[in-house]
């Protein structure tokens, strides 16, 4: 076999989604076929955002073509390629996975999580059981995931791969902040912090950072024009808090701008914990993660633990931006490349395929059955999916799961009370 005969092909709909995918099939060896399919859903890309997502993938915009779901199906089964990158939210990364171990001649199925991904989670696991790969990005990962995995009996065999972003920040040959670099970026993220009283809280440390330094530029990196949707819907915008806290100061900016390139002019770059502090990180670029509101799961920033980057408001109002310690890198998202294997492992899998060998998928529904697995298909598909089987799986489902939510906020109420009395009787 021959790398050369391989054709890869990523699957994907929003914004995170396709910017991992692309990504990691653009970083497969120039010698496969690589291409994409934008899979159109009710949160898929717009053109804009998809364009910035093909910046520094690899991946040509020939390359890549907006499918409906019968179309993919269609084209699946017509002139299945040999590798399918799964990448999607966990309901749909299921029903894609079920439809390609379903083909007679199915392709290696790869899956895989688009940011920092720990700590690792069940329903990770658990949403892209059927995948023949399941890419990691650190060792620290593969090591999380793994001890997950044997814990919950969810299997699955783990491949690491250099963080995609990460990687192509490090092929821009900066290290440290370009010359003359001035602007401090803060990276936005659309559900942490969740609550509205701390996303306005970082919009008025926003606007404080500004006024400290009118001579630097604060730029706030949305992941969204107005009207673009997000992997994750975000309830409380920046643009909306800061314009509510009255006239802005000049030097606080807002873009959508791809983050390579606000990464270009950025001496220093603020978050909570989005994925793009490691790109600033791989480029050299100081960064700090604001534990304000703490560090916990939640906030998806206890990778950042022994790092020494993490600082509160106090830090960055005093511009004290740092590298993390050495000893936190190799574990976290910036190992040597050499030690990637997930083109090793795909290949190995290919083998399998080729010898009619590649083991039978798991596919188990989960609660509820077909009907869950229709649920899915409707719930992530909207009005696309025109199926009857959606159709009566979203009449039963509605009022269905109206009554399970208002039983766990009963039994809460519940517990609540119990709560008050056992503390009022101590």
């Amino acid at each position: 076999m021959t790398a050369r005969t391989i054709r890869i092909v990523g699957i994907a709909d929003t914004d995170s989604y396709v910017k991992w995918t692309a990504a990691l099939v653009g970083t497969a060896p120039t010698a496969w076929d690589r291409a994409m399919r934008v899979l159109q859903t009710p949160l898929a890309v717009s053109d804009q955002q998809l364009r910035a997502a093909l910046v520094t993938s690899g991946l040509p915009e020939r390359a890549v073509a907006r499918v409906t779901l019968s179309e993919l199906g269609r084209s699946l089964t017509d002139d299945p390629p040999d590798v399918v990158v799964v990448g999607a939210r966990g309901p749909l990364a299921r029903v894609l996975i079920r439809q390609l171990a379903g083909l007679r001649d199915r392709p290696v199925i790869v899956t895989g999580l688009p940011g920092i991904s720990i700590p690792a989670t069940r329903k990770a696991l658990f949403y892209r059981q059927g995948a023949d790969l399941f890419v990691v990005h650190s060792h620290r990962e593969r090591a999380d995931f793994a001890a997950l995995a044997a814990a919950t009996g969810i299997g699955h065999r783990f491949a690491l791969a250099s963080l995609p972003f990460a990687a192509a920040a490090a092929r821009t040959g900066h290290r440290g902040p370009a010359p003359g670099a001035s602007d401090i970026v803060f990276a936005a993220q659309a559900v942490v912090p969740r609550e509205r009283v701390e996303r306005a809280r970082v919009a008025g440390i926003l606007r404080r950072l500004a006024l400290v330094d009118p001579e630097r530029r604060v730029v706030v990196k949305l992941r969204a024009a107005a009207g673009e949707h997000q992997t994750h819907l975000e309830r409380d915008s920046y643009p909306e808090l800061l314009h509510a806290l009255g006239r802005l100061p000049e030097n606080l900016v807002l873009s959508t701008e791809p983050m390579q390139a606000a990464l270009d002019r950025a001496a220093g770059l603020v978050t909570i914990s989005s994925t793009a502090a490691i790109e600033a990180i791989a480029r050299g670029i100081p960064v700090l993660a604001l534990d304000t509101f703490g560090v916990t799961p939640a906030l998806i920033n206890v990778v950042f633990e022994g790092s020494g980057v993490l600082g509160g408001e106090d830090d960055l109002l005093a511009g004290r931006f740092r590298l993390p310690h050495e000893s936190w890198w190799r574990e976290n998202y910036l190992h040597d490349p050499e030690e990637d294997d997930w083109t090793a492992a795909v290949e190995r899998s290919m083998g399998l395929r080729r010898r009619g060998l590649l083991a039978e998928p798991v596919l188990p529904t989960g609660r509820g059955g077909r009907l869950r697995l229709a649920w899915e298909r409707k719930t992530v598909l909207g009005p696309l999916d025109r199926s009857p089987a959606g159709r009566w799986a979203l009449a039963v489902g509605v009022p269905a799961r109206t009554v399970v939510r208002a039983a766990q906020r009963a039994r809460g109420r519940v517990q609540v009370s119990r709560s008050a009395g056992a503390s009022s009787s101590r």
